[in-house]
């Protein structure tokens, strides 16, 4: 039996206040402020509770140098309970990253990467014949527990002259075991007018705010037609922000335009961890505080809607019964300087600093740069 855990006096993002205890990993009660009890207090005075944060976009597999990371310094450390590895891994070594979870106390999903060398190399759609069918939709359904879809990176330099085959190739992937894509976009060709089109409702369009020239909004900031026909037919928007993908410029155009993100991710590995721009997915999020995002929305971007995409709602709520995964943080009043992908700097006022989570039924403090 693991003892009872008291988390007192915490601030729910829609304004209640509450306790919350839990049990046996579990959410026991929802109490008002100083009436729930434990064996172990920890004292949320002045801290703001939100369900487990899920980050969509991450690079897990260490192995991967420069484009991987340890599963908890970009999980649990950052206030992050379920990452969401962005396709390190194709079918070659995916059982890896899945035992990998064993030792990580951060919960882990991953999209597939079509080609079955995964991130071994950066151009690994540039050859057709890494790229196996057959032994992709195995790998999938053998660890159907984790995979929640496909990645393809459909860019100049991952694809080269091997054009839109590969997304047409994990488009029939796709159909075949239903499950949806995960499709990063930079620079052309393929030209994007040509890309977003063949997205389907479900699929997730990431780095679509980046400011690269193939980029979803023209010259003036205004969205290209491709853009709105995706959103309107129910494809995913996900920020992907990475070392290369998100630009403030872009941000703005999107926002006066209403063209919001499902879900805030970061795209992290060790690099972008360390040295920025990136450094966490806290940090990310202060940008859309910083763009004149709600804090509702915001929060919601990196649970409520993260989890009903991922078709686990439970992940998305704070609810008796359930298993508890928490996330602990404050919001902090006082200047902060945040970069994006380009180099371009903004000087905020508000800043999302993670304080620690429950996950597993135990509670542990984060450990982010400040």
């Amino acid at each position: 039996m693991q003892e009872k855990l008291l988390l007192s006096h915490l601030q729910l993002v829609g304004g209640q206040m509450a306790d919350i205890v839990v049990e046996d990993g579990r959410i026991a009660e929802l109490t008002p402020p100083g009436q729930g009890r434990g064996d172990r207090v920890i004292d949320g005075s002045g801290l703001y509770v939100s369900s487990g944060w899920i980050d969509m976009h991450v690079h897990a597999f260490p192995e991967f140098d420069p484009y991987g990371d340890e599963i908890d310094e970009i999980g649990i450390k950052q206030g992050v309970t379920t990452i969401v590895d962005a396709g390190s891994c194709g079918a070659d070594r995916i059982g890896e990253l899945a035992a990998s979870r064993l030792g990580a106390r951060t919960d882990l999903l991953a999209f597939l990467n079509i080609s079955r060398i995964g991130l071994k190399r950066i151009d690994e759609l540039s050859r057709l014949e890494w790229i196996d069918l057959r032994q992709a939709a195995e790998s999938a359904r053998e660890y159907r527990d984790m995979i929640v879809g496909f990645k393809a990176r459909i860019s100049s330099s991952v694809v080269a002259g091997s054009g839109l085959s590969p997304l047409r190739m994990a488009r029939c992937l796709s159909s075949e075991t239903d499950l949806p894509l995960m499709i990063h976009i930079g620079s052309g060709p393929p030209d994007i007018i040509e890309i977003v089109p063949l997205l389907e409702q479900g699929d997730v369009l990431t780095h679509y705010l980046n400011g690269k020239e193939n980029n979803l909004f023209d010259g003036e900031g205004q969205p290209l037609p491709v853009l709105l026909d995706a959103r309107d037919r129910g494809v995913h928007l996900d920020v992907g922000h990475g070392t290369a993908s998100f630009s403030f410029r872009v941000a703005e155009a999107a926002r006066r335009h209403g063209i919001s993100p499902d879900t805030i991710s970061s795209d992290i590995y060790r690099g972008n961890r360390l040295n920025g721009p990136v450094y966490s997915l806290a940090n990310v999020m202060s940008k859309f505080l910083y763009l004149g995002y709600p804090l509702n929305e915001v929060i919601d971007a990196v649970t409520v809607r993260a989890a009903a995409w991922l078709k686990r709602p439970e992940l998305g709520r704070i609810q008796p019964g359930d298993a508890a995964r928490l996330t602990l943080f404050s919001v902090e009043e006082r200047p902060v300087r945040l970069t994006d992908s380009e180099g371009v700097t903004k000087e905020a006022a508000l800043r999302i600093i993670p304080k620690g989570v429950v996950i597993h039924g135990e509670y542990a403090a984060c450990e982010i740069r400040p």
